[in-house]
């Protein structure tokens, strides 16, 4: 029985599972948070819980040989070029989208919920944030930027150390390999969890609570398609390679992100995605997954705070000047890298937003109801990027399997990519 479940595609079972979980929702109704909401909340912290060993393992594994994969200095300076590059794109689209739909306009009278403001903490305090004083208190809070930072630092004096530290190095990579074999069996339980997840949103979020914010919700899944097909595929195509074998390969990770609406608990299947199934190499994708899952966020950092601020000065009557709109722009651009780690980046994103523009924070409440509706798709769209751009410096520094990536997927988790081919 089991080793014909495996036999399936892993996209078609999670995709069988929303399936069948929107139909479970559409009949249950509002009772599905409680009948089916635990089994999405148990996958997510069965999920959770292996990412913090996976995260530390992985890098510390991956720095320790950084040596055999290049300057860790320039892939991880492309890295975060890239991110950049790619909010630039997002939070035009934004803009655009926000103007073309005008989602704030044409409404009848919203509910206005009450909305804990988020404190927005300065630069410094971000940047002196990534430095964990307890890195086991770091890594059960899960910190990931500071266990990311923690565990550079080991790898890299472990690789300063050389057989010096081999018996640590030698542990290190075995507990790496015993993390993945649970991240394994963990993420094939990934359609039991998605069934859950979808079951209690469909449940819940019935048309009648959707429809005042209808053309909100459209105006950022639209802008999210258009940065997903354009942007991504474009890049993609850009740098010589297939976007729908792209897209096919970051399948699992997009649809995982979807369901959970949360980058944390996507990260493994982002991770494996990656490695096993867009053929980058291990050693890198160890490093630039976890960063782009704590820095790269054009869904929720640049798409969705442009088009809430848009929604939102409508709705109130607000009429942006032209230099609001490039504020709006510039915060959508660095923001996200300026709150990198920070918990509820969409909301912080937007509270820094609506700040640059002076509009009021209180109207938040107007959108809050349906967060989690939008947070599926900026998630997905934020995922789908950060197993994006780890393709395009691989593929600009030689570390990508192109093999792998058009299709030759590695069978396991734990499968070393081997015959790097220099593209």
């Amino acid at each position: 029985m089991y080793s014909q479940w495996v036999r399936i595609p892993l996209w078609q079972r999670v995709l069988a599972g929303f399936a069948l979980g929107a139909l479970a929702g559409w009949l249950a109704g509002p009772s599905a948070k409680d009948w089916f909401k635990p089994v999405g909340d148990l996958y997510i912290s069965l999920i959770r819980m292996v990412v913090i060993p996976l995260l530390l393992t992985s890098i510390i594994s991956s720095v320790a040989n950084l040596h055999g994969v290049g300057g860790a200095a320039r892939l991880g300076t492309k890295t975060i070029g890239y991110f950049i590059l790619t909010a630039v794109f997002a939070s035009l689209i934004g803009l655009g989208t926000g103007l073309l739909l005008e989602p704030g306009l044409g409404l009848g009278q919203l509910a206005l919920q009450d909305v804990k403001p988020k404190v927005i903490p300065g630069p410094l305090e971000v940047l002196l944030g990534v430095v964990p004083s307890n890195p086991f208190k770091a890594m059960a809070d899960g910190n990931v930027l500071q266990v990311l930072f923690f565990a550079l630092v080991i790898g890299a004096v472990l690789a300063v150390m050389g057989d010096k530290a081999a018996t640590v190095r030698t542990f290190v990579n075995e507990a790496n390999d015993v993390v993945m074999k649970v991240v394994k069996i963990a993420l094939q339980l990934t359609p039991i969890g998605t069934f859950g997840l979808i079951a209690w949103v469909v449940g819940v979020y019935g048309a009648g609570a959707l429809a005042p914010l209808a053309k909100y919700i459209v105006a950022v899944y639209v802008a999210c398609a258009i940065h997903l097909v354009v942007v991504y595929g474009g890049l993609t195509w850009l740098h010589g390679l297939n976007p729908l074998k792209f897209f096919k390969g970051a399948a699992p990770a997009t649809q995982v992100a979807f369901v959970t609406a949360s980058s944390f608990a996507s990260l493994p299947m982002t991770l494996s995605s990656t490695v096993n199934r867009l053929g980058v190499a291990r050693e890198y994708a160890s490093f630039a997954v976890p960063l782009g899952a704590s820095m790269k966020m054009d869904g929720c950092g640049a798409i969705f705070p442009a088009i809430a601020a848009i929604f939102i000065a409508q709705y109130t009557g607000v009429e942006l000047s032209t230099g609001a709109y490039v504020a709006i722009f510039v915060t959508a651009v660095i923001g996200s890298l300026a709150t990198a780690g920070v918990p509820g980046p969409s909301i912080v994103m937007l509270t820094l937003t609506l700040n640059a523009v002076g509009l009021p924070l209180e109207a938040i409440g107007y959108i809050i109801a349906v967060d989690r509706v939008v947070d599926m798709m900026r998630t997905a769209t934020n995922v789908t990027g950060q197993a994006l751009v780890p393709v395009l410096v691989a593929r600009t520094e030689g570390l990508l399997n192109k093999d792998v990536f058009n299709g030759a997927y590695l069978a396991d988790d734990d499968t070393p990519v081997a015959a790097v081919e220099k593209a």
